[in-house]
C-alpha cells in the first residue's frame, strides 16, 4: 500500500487534489480498476478539471460579495405583472453581453426584485468564469470619497478593473454629489474600456440626468451607461411583501 499513499501523497503535494480523489475512488471500485489506463487516465483528469473549475466558480462568487448569495437564473420569478420576459433573461444569462462590452440597467420601484434578478446575473457570470464585483452605489461613492482622501484612488482602479463586470446597486439614492462626479466618470470610463456595468436605480433611465449636480459630468457619465445597454424595466407589487405573504400562509396551511 504504500507506493499507492506516496502516489496520492505526490498528487496532493502537485495541487492535483482532484486526481487524487479519482485516483483513491478508482482503488475502491474493481470494475474502475479492469478499464484500460488511458480510460482510467481520462477520468481522472476530467475530476482534476471538474475540481479545479469548481474551485474558481467559488473564488470568484466570494470575491463578488453578492448580496444576495442564492440568487440564481433558476430562482427568478417569471410573471407577466413583473414586466419581466423570460426569453430575454435567459438571453441575459448566457453572458454574451459581457463579451461585447454592453451594459444592463434595471429599473423599479422599492422591492421589485432589482438586487435579486441583478445578484442572480452576476452569480451566473460567476459561474461561467467572469470576475465580479457588486457594489451598492453608496458603498462605491463612500470607497470613491475615501480613497481621493488618502490618495488611494490608483489601488481603488485596479480593484474595480479586475472586475470584467461591476454591479451598482441603487445608483440615485440621495444623489449624486458633485464632487463625487468626476471620479466616478472615471470609474465608468475604465469599466466602459475594459468591461461591463450592470446597474440597478429605482429612479428610470431618463430621468438619470437630474441626479447629477454637473451637466457636463452627467452627459458624459450617462453616454458611457445608456447607448449600449439592455434595459429592464419592473413592475408590480414588492416582492418582498409577495414572499412575506407566501410565507404567513404556508404558516398558516400547516396549522
Amino acid at each position: 500500500m504504500k507506493p499507492i499513499f506516496n502516489t496520492v501523497q505526490n498528487l496532493m503535494s502537485l495541487g492535483l487534489h482532484g486526481m487524487a480523489v479519482a485516483y483513491e475512488r478508482q482503488l475502491e471500485t474493481p470494475a474502475l480498476l479492469k478499464e484500460a489506463f488511458d480510460t482510467r487516465l481520462g477520468l481522472m483528469v476530467d475530476a482534476e478539471n471538474s475540481e479545479r473549475e469548481s474551485r474558481k466558480i467559488a473564488r470568484l462568487l466570494k470575491g463578488a460579495r453578492l448580496r444576495e448569495s442564492e440568487a440564481t437564473m433558476d430562482s427568478i420569478e417569471f410573471k407577466a405583472s413583473r414586466g419581466l420576459d423570460r426569453n430575454t433573461v435567459m438571453t441575459l444569462g448566457e453572458c454574451d453581453w459581457l463579451a461585447r462590452r454592453q451594459n444592463v440597467i434595471i429599473t423599479g420601484a422599492t422591492g421589485t426584485g432589482k438586487t435579486w434578478l441583478a445578484c442572480a446575473l452576476g452569480n451566473q457570470a460567476c459561474r461561467l468564469g467572469r470576475p465580479t464585483l457588486y457594489r451598492t452605489a453608496t458603498k462605491l461613492f463612500e470607497e470613491i470619497s475615501l480613497s481621493y482622501a488618502d490618495h488611494s484612488m490608483p489601488k481603488l482602479r485596479r480593484q474595480l478593473i479586475r472586475a470584467e463586470l461591476l454591479i451598482i446597486d441603487d445608483l440615485g439614492i440621495g444623489g449624486i454629489d458633485a464632487q463625487l462626479g468626476p471620479f466616478l466618470l472615471d470609474v465608468i470610463d475604465q469599466q466602459s474600456q475594459n468591461g461591463s456595468l450592470l446597474i440597478t436605480s429605482q429612479y428610470p433611465k431618463e430621468k438619470w440626468y437630474d441626479l447629477f449636480s454637473d451637466p457636463t459630468i452627467a452627459v458624459a457619465i450617462l453616454d458611457r451607461i445608456v447607448h449600449k445597454a439592455h434595459v429592464i424595466e419592473l413592475k408590480g407589487e414588492s416582492m418582498r411583501r409577495v414572499k412575506s405573504r407566501r410565507r404567513s400562509e404556508e404558516r398558516q396551511a400547516r396549522t
